[in-house]
């Protein structure tokens, strides 16, 4: 199947916390941390968000309660070499703002050269499409970045079988 959708009322259900409208204002940061290959914390008008990028889903690193699975230590590592602490980027919503664990959701454009990051990490074999309704704005996007990383055997689509 060339898309991963993950559907129901759960999925729907657990991207609580508010919704904005459709490509919400941009918000543009610096990256403080790089938690792991999806998620990071910006600084936005004093504060400081997590922001967990919308439609892939890297290897899990840091979760306390599961064993780093094959490749996340390098998704994470990638991630880092694309948007370095310190790096400013734009932050674009999707529908819903937030996440269940109340982390704000959104493609993540780094500046000033506007590298897709969302895709980058998908096309570069770090990441794998990961699909929550209703944010789908660039489902085709990062299906086909996914895609060519694993035709090409890219990243993990090699490391991982």
């Amino acid at each position: 199947m060339r898309r991963l959708w993950i559907l129901g009322i759960a999925a729907l259900a657990a991207c609580g916390g508010g919704s904005a409208a459709s490509g919400g204002d941009p918000a543009v940061g610096d990256v403080t941390k790089i938690t792991d290959g999806d998620t990071i914390h910006v600084s936005i008008g004093g504060g400081d968000e997590t922001v967990r990028l919308i439609g892939i889903d890297t290897p899990e690193s840091v979760d306390p309660r599961t064993p780093v699975e094959c490749f996340g230590r390098e998704a994470s590592a990638h991630l880092a070499e694309l948007i370095p602490v310190g790096t400013e980027v734009r932050l674009v919503r999707d529908i819903e703002a937030r996440d269940r664990y109340g982390r704000l959701l959104a493609y993540v454009y780094r500046l000033p050269d506007e590298l897709f990051v969302n895709v980058a990490m998908a096309r570069d074999g770090f990441a794998a499409q990961l699909t929550f309704p209703p944010n789908v704005a660039h489902v085709d996007e990062l299906g086909d970045a996914v895609e060519e990383a694993r035709d090409a055997g890219r990243g993990l689509w090699s490391a991982c079988r």
